[in-house]
């Protein structure tokens, strides 16, 4: 009897390389009393790079609040005030990925008209689909320029009218199901018809609803000859469900001076870490919130998986920052996590103590009334804030605004130490790749890096590992220069590599993280047979023997009667170095 041997190698891991092209990004200098109360731009920070958004399994779990003070990709934290427009990007970008889906850009196709009978009209034109949202303005006396506020459904949502009205200033109603159809959204709705990319799966509602008060203001923009709105001075304002929309609202359009968030519970003006925490009766946490308003991917986070969530919602309001905010809860209602908004409000609050404008973030919790309706005691806030951020008084205080009736200790929630910013810029960019050329396979155990030059670079930072999260490194190291040789790699790996630029403003962002892979070689050796033993267990069986060939990832095992195997009894595969065949 004759045995013969076929080897199979590995196949090929497959790496994917990528790499940011670092460019020097223009901050302007501003003290912190400077801070602008609001922007003329939806976002000043688009330009800005997307941080690497790792996967669930590359995720650490962090009981406490994230840091809103440190990059995304860990390297240290802000030192400027002005870097705080980079940092929040970043943050805007994490509530995409891990919780709303992403929020276009505005479109280049949009008209807007303003009738005589007070409508505005917006026409928003994307992939040959039209979506169009009117608004019914109710407008004071007089000529103007008029603050205005967005209400959701109903022109001042859930707040007094009076506190408006009697101050001279516009109400615009937002029809949310203009955009996308409260409780059940459907491809169909003529948000996603415009976005064929997107839908109620993988976008949720809020970032759709975030979309829509955003082209209202586009709207206000290009109709401001014939509407008279100080554009400088526009609030959004909802309650509930509607209030958690507000917070989206204001947090991702910096033309919005104000945002009054109220009772907006679980997924608003809360943590989600300590909605899980504290799980009192019928609280909203990831769990159990409506993923109608949410990404469906976002249950990934269920469970004691929120602690991997790489932010959480104080990062959400501490994204209002620098402009003014307002949050409210109410004890009387358990599911509205009210503990949970008063930690997210005091981590808020200590971002904007941080940035030099504690009295810009206030926040309510208080009971003895009904869900949505306003107690007397948050009138005279809710009037401060408006008075101050809407009408300009710069003497109204309302630094000291911060009721609740909890004492939590908050030393495990909040770890963060309180960041000491300077007045200068920080250097930001990203390097393209040169080579190897992205998805290279089969690389020699020497491999060299190269990346694009960056103006201003002082030195050039590299880690290379086989641990995607980067949490093991096994090789590192710097250059003046834009290339890098490493040598003694492993046969057979895979390799994650990024790159860090420093210049003399200080270390700018990791790139994002690329990969490649080593040559595995073809088994040069035949395996050796170390013996042939009749099988006890049946009649013609042998159990055949081998030595074990470096590279080898399956054996395949013949038997024949003739030398030339022309005739084969059996053929068998195994991974093994036995196998028992007749």
């Amino acid at each position: 009897m004759r045995v013969k041997f076929l080897q199979y190698n590995r196949p090929l891991i497959y790496l994917v390389v990528f790499l940011f092209l670092l460019n020097t990004v223009t901050v302007i200098d501003s003290l912190a009393q400077e801070m602008p109360l609001v922007y003329n731009v939806e976002n000043t920070g688009a330009n800005y790079p997307i941080p690497y958004l790792p996967s669930l399994s590359e995720l650490p779990a962090n009981q406490s609040l994230p840091d809103p003070f440190e990059w995304a990709d860990g390297r240290d934290r802000i030192q400027n005030f002005s870097d705080w427009e980079y940092r929040r990007n970043e943050i805007g970008a994490q509530i995409e990925n891990y919780e709303i889906g992403e929020k276009p850009p505005r479109p280049d196709s949009i008209t807007a008209s303003f009738s005589s009978d007070s409508v505005l009209t917006v026409n928003v034109t994307v992939n040959g689909h039209t979506l169009i949202l009117t608004s019914k303005i109710i407008l004071p006396e007089g000529t103007g320029p008029f603050p205005a506020v967005i209400g959701v459904f109903s022109p001042t949502g859930s707040l007094p009218d009076s506190i408006f009205k009697n101050r001279n200033i516009a109400e615009i109603p937002y029809n949310i199901n203009q955009v996308t159809t409260y409780g059940s959204p459907s491809t169909s709705d003529p948000y996603y018809r415009l976005y064929t990319n997107l839908n109620p799966d993988n976008t949720g509602q809020y970032s759709a609803w975030a979309w829509g008060v955003s082209r209202i203001i586009d709207g206000l923009e290009l109709v401001h000859n014939v509407l008279p709105i100080d554009l400088k001075h526009i609030a959004v304002t909802g309650c509930s469900y509607a209030g958690k929309l507000a917070l989206f609202a204001g947090a991702f359009d910096e033309r919005i001076a104000l945002t009054i968030a109220q009772e907006s519970g679980g997924g608003g003006a809360t943590s989600w870490r300590y909605s899980h925490f504290y799980a009192g009766t019928n609280v909203e946490e990831i769990d159990n919130t409506d993923y109608n308003w949410f990404k469906n991917s976002m249950k990934q986070f269920s469970g004691d998986y929120v602690y991997r969530l790489p932010e959480d919602h104080h990062e959400l309001m501490a994204m209002c920052a620098p402009r003014a905010l307002y949050v409210t809860a109410n004890p009387d209602y358990n599911w509205l996590a009210n503990p949970s908004c008063y930690v997210a409000s005091k981590a808020g609050k200590q971002v904007y103590k941080d940035l030099g404008i504690s009295d810009r973030f206030g926040f309510s919790i208080v009971g003895g009334h009904l869900h949505c309706q306003v107690p007397g005691s948050q009138i005279p806030e809710i009037e401060a804030f408006v008075d101050k951020f809407l009408l300009g008084k710069d003497t109204v205080n309302t630094d000291s605004i911060a009721d609740s009736p909890y004492d939590i200790n908050l030393s495990t929630w909040i770890t963060w130490s309180n960041p000491v910013l300077s007045n200068g810029t920080s250097y930001f960019g990203k390097t393209y790749l040169v080579s190897p050329a992205d998805l290279t396979t089969g690389l020699d155990t020497m491999v060299t890096l190269k990346w694009n030059t960056i103006n201003e670079a002082e030195k050039y930072y590299i880690e290379l590992t086989t641990d995607p999260t980067f949490r093991n490194i096994d090789m590192s190291d710097s250059t003046t220069d834009t290339l890098k040789s490493f040598t003694g790699l492993t046969e057979g790996k895979k390799y994650y590599w990024r790159v860090q630029v420093k210049s003399a403003s200080g270390l700018g962002p990791w790139s994002n993280v690329g990969h490649f892979s080593t040559l595995i070689p073809i088994p040069d050796l035949s395996p050796q047979l170390v013996a042939a033993v009749p099988y006890s267990g049946r009649q013609g069986y042998y159990t055949f023997n081998w030595m074990k060939v470096k590279y080898a990832d399956q054996y395949l095992i013949q038997t024949s009667m003739s030398k030339t195997f022309s005739n084969i009894f059996a053929s068998v595969a195994t991974i093994d170095t036995f196998k028992t065949i007749s």
